[in-house]
């Protein structure tokens, strides 16, 4: 079990999705806190968003079922099978940081046929193609997809609710998403540290899409990092995603918004921990750009983020590639030797 948090523990804000559609008073006051929340942590646990309970807890049971196959039946669609990064994941494959990740997980992105290359095709485009699925389970696939769509409705309101609290048209995003966003998902498991070699579920980092929605089963381990350095936990709160902001917010509000960095500690021993996370993402093509913010806004840009050893780029699909590349080196060196100096460029965009 873990343990109590002290009584004056930072906690993450709570908002109410419903208000965004409420009336003028409530409104106002939604967009006012989320811009608030979007500035000073970049987390907040989201309510009413929607996506019905029914659905919720069938993606965690089917999650749960997924991580019971016999692992020769997970195995049939490991991810180093793919050259579009979908599929499944043991414990200790992905990294962060160049560190191993203790989760297991199965990636699936949006379905499509893969894109045609040629000889002058830029290498993300080959990120597009199927998602793989498991034989044993045929029902995975039908449950996922549906939750897949709820949580991409649930991210584009966000997206509208943002646009506006920044001062700008509801749609001022949908330049750079439409006709169809990225929509990576992950359901993970991660076991407890009698089985993880290290603490490390998931190691400090940011997420690279426009927000994140994350469902959490009933075992803690998600944590915030504030700007002073230290943790805030994120325990699961039932009824409630949690959402964070990605790098192309950043990007788009120079440094108003930003993407905050969080990881995940694995369980205690003999726990495990289940999650879904839902990255909505922009389309491949297309480059992010400076929002013309108000005088105001512009006065508390804080500038991109820098770091060394994760540059961001404006063009959207290098940021996906190289993200793919550095978490997962063994589809890299399958699929993607002759692009692998893209992960050691320079900071810029």
């Amino acid at each position: 079990m873990s343990e109590a948090l002290p009584a004056d523990a930072p906690s993450l804000t709570t908002l109410d999705l419903s208000d965004f559609h409420a009336g003028p008073q409530r409104r106002d006051a939604f967009l006012t806190d989320l811009l608030e929340v979007l500035y000073q942590q970049g987390f907040l646990y989201l309510t009413r968003h929607g996506v019905d309970q029914v659905l919720i807890d069938q993606v965690l049971a089917a999650s749960k079922r997924f991580f019971a196959l016999p692992l020769d039946d997970k195995l049939q669609i490991e991810m180093v099978r793919s050259p579009h990064f979908r599929g499944y994941n043991r414990a200790g494959l992905e990294l962060t940081r160049g560190q191993q990740d203790w989760r297991e997980q199965l990636d699936i992105n949006t379905e499509a046929a893969p894109y045609p290359v040629g000889p002058d095709t830029p290498a993300w485009r080959r990120l597009q193609g199927p998602n793989l699925w498991p034989d044993a389970m045929p029902e995975l696939r039908p449950v996922l997809l549906a939750y897949q769509a709820e949580v991409t409705r649930v991210g584009i309101e966000l997206l509208k609710a943002i646009a506006v609290a920044l001062g700008q048209p509801e749609n001022a995003f949908a330049e750079i998403y439409e006709p169809g966003p990225s929509q990576l998902m992950k359901i993970i498991r991660y076991p407890g540290r009698d089985v993880a070699e290290t603490d490390q579920g998931v190691g400090a980092h940011r997420d690279g899409g426009f927000v994140t929605v994350l469902l959490q089963d009933t075992t803690p381990g998600l944590r915030v990092q504030a700007d002073d350095g230290s943790w805030i936990a994120a325990p699961p709160v039932p009824g409630t995603f949690v959402i964070n902001a990605g790098e192309l917010l950043e990007l788009a509000t120079n440094g108003l918004v930003r993407a905050a960095i969080h990881d995940v500690v694995a369980p205690p021993a003999g726990n495990e921990r289940f999650s879904v996370a839902f990255f909505l993402g922009s389309r491949p093509d297309a480059v992010v750009p400076v929002m013309p913010l108000s005088d105001d806004l512009k006065q508390a840009e804080r500038g991109l983020s820098v770091d060394p050893l994760n540059p961001i780029f404006r063009e959207v699909g290098q940021n996906q590639l190289k993200s793919r590349l550095r978490s997962h080196p063994d589809v890299a060196a399958a699929h993607y030797a002759d692009v692998l100096d893209l992960i050691e460029r320079p900071a810029g965009g």
